[in-house]
């Protein structure tokens, strides 16, 4: 994402699933120790839950969720395949306290705004803007609690990995 993703909003279409999508409907369990790179990962994004999802998600797009998203196990190639498919952030009602953690070493936006997950709907444009901490779908406008200073060092640095070497130097 980079510094200017605080400077700016993101748009793009929402990508709307239930409560309790784990890990292994996120990325297939199958494959996590058969596919190894971060492209290949991304083609089996949400596979066994919306077949065309990684064919037809574009740099910017939303994944918008319901409660507990990312329960299941620890595995980083769940947050990967979203952010190697260009997935701008992840809204829900709640995540699974690794997932929201793994997102974020990885520098992907996830936000808790259970009110726009209620307003958004499949296929419609979603706009996130991080600096007002807002979210506009459903021709409503929601506001998310701002996210803490050094998670947004985090984001804006692209990761963890990244954020870490900045801070050494």
């Amino acid at each position: 994402m980079g510094e200017a993703l605080f400077a700016k909003a993101v748009a793009g279409r929402a990508f709307v699933f239930g409560d309790d999508v784990n890990t292994d409907v996120i990325f297939p369990g199958k494959y996590t120790y058969t596919v190894t790179e971060q492209s290949e990962m991304a083609r089996h994004a949400f596979e066994d839950l919306d077949p065309d999802f990684a064919r037809t998600a574009r740099t910017g797009d939303v994944v918008v969720a319901g409660k507990n998203f990312g329960c299941g196990s620890s595995r980083e190639q769940a947050a990967t395949c979203l952010l190697e498919l260009g997935i701008s952030a992840i809204v829900a009602k709640s995540f699974a306290r690794i997932y929201f953690r793994n997102a974020i070493n990885l520098g992907l936006p996830v936000i808790v705004c259970p009110e726009a997950v209620e307003a958004a709907a499949q296929g419609e444009e979603i706009k996130i803007n991080f600096a007002k901490g807002t979210i506009e779908t459903g021709g409503r406008a929601f506001s998310f609690a701002p996210l803490p200073e050094q998670v947004r060092g985090i984001l804006e640095a692209g990761g963890l990995l990244e954020y870490a070497k900045a801070r050494l130097q």
